[in-house]
């Protein structure tokens, strides 16, 4: 028999480590068309992940277990990623007569001068991305550097579960893949991607596919759910289990989530007036809004209004066949939180 679907290919698990959850996604690929086969969304004490760093290795590696009980997955190899503020990026042009071995020495050389650490404390990688324009001799490589205890913290996380830790990719590089999930843009166009976490606002703004402007501030949904804790006192478990099924009280929806929407929507503003001020000609030709506060009913549509520019939410799985075992409807209300652990799910089908 002619396959006419060509031969399902089984990618490595996307782990997601943020502060207040861990999020799971496993894909699959037959021919170009990808598949969901399974996710899961567990939280976290508050105590394992503070400002981007894994705090209780023990707690995460629980999370990430329950994780993939829920998933029923047999996969065992994970993607997980740093947070780009927690890494060193710098573009570099070295001769390309070196050979692997000498070019990994030269690029450990160049990384010395700029690098405020002491290299044996800090986990290094390159690309070459090729040669640079008018020059025949030069090649231009990237290099990403990172402490190594933040690199195997999330390692141990990982590889203290069923899965192992094949990959430590940057949260900007997972969101850069997820770009064209979402649809095609035109050439040059500017596209701003906005991930609102449970305590960290980021805005990515990529070109022509490629990330050109990456900025954190201090802001999340954790604002949100510690107001509702203190004034109804439910637990920041209860109240997120709400919000993701969209049931909270309407008392609740009126006097808290209306106002912190609002707060959402200025955060983005001065976000967007940090990138503006940075020198860019252009205006962006789309938003998007990932991140467990995304889903926020009228988030999106209040946005537009005030910043002016067409915003949808975040659903990577919009194109993407969905497994038979899914709700469909649940995992469209999950999508947006799902965003990141999408990009590091594709990461397994480069290699």
């Amino acid at each position: 028999m002619v396959s006419l679907f060509g031969k399902k290919t089984a990618g490595w698990v996307g782990v997601d480590i943020g502060s207040s959850s861990v999020k799971l996604v496993a894909l699959s690929q037959s021919g170009h068309e990808y598949q969901i086969d399974s996710y899961a969304v567990v939280p976290l004490p508050p105590t394992a992940v503070v400002d981007g760093n894994v705090e209780n290795v023990g707690e995460v590696s629980d999370a990430i277990e329950r994780g993939l009980k829920i998933c029923g997955t047999k996969l065992e190899h994970a993607v997980v990623a740093v947070p780009s503020s927690a890494v060193i990026t710098k573009k570099l042009e070295i001769s390309n007569t070196f050979s692997d071995m000498e070019l990994e020495e030269q690029v450990k050389i160049e990384a010395d001068q700029f690098i405020p650490y002491a290299l044996d404390e800090v986990a290094l990688d390159y690309e070459v991305i090729g040669p640079v324009p008018n020059h025949t001799t030069l090649n231009e490589i990237l290099l990403v550097a990172c402490r190594r205890d933040d690199v195997s913290s999330r390692e141990d996380a990982v590889n203290a579960t069923p899965l192992k830790c094949e990959i430590v990719d940057v949260d900007t590089f997972a969101m850069e893949r997820l770009l064209p999930m979402l649809q095609t843009f035109a050439e040059g166009a500017l596209v701003g991607l906005v991930d609102i976490g449970a305590s960290t606002l980021t805005l990515n703004v990529f070109q022509s596919g490629k990330i050109i402007y990456n900025r954190e501030q201090s802001f999340g949904g954790n604002e949100l759910t510690n107001a509702i804790h203190q004034q109804y006192g439910l637990d920041a478990a209860e109240i997120e289990q709400h919000q993701r099924a969209g049931d909270l009280d309407a008392e609740i929806v009126d006097m808290l989530v209306m106002p912190f929407r609002q707060s959402v929507v200025q955060q983005v503003s001065r976000a967007l007036q940090f990138f503006y001020s940075s020198g860019v000609q252009s205006q962006l030709s789309a938003l998007y809004i990932a991140g467990g506060t995304a889903g926020i009913s009228g988030l999106a549509e209040l946005m537009q209004e005030d910043i002016g520019v067409p915003t949808q939410v975040t659903n990577p799985f919009v194109s993407v066949r969905v497994g038979a075992r899914l709700n469909q409807e649940r995992l469209k209300k999950d999508a947006p939180m799902l965003a990141k652990a999408c990009g590091l799910a594709l990461r397994s089908f480069d290699r």
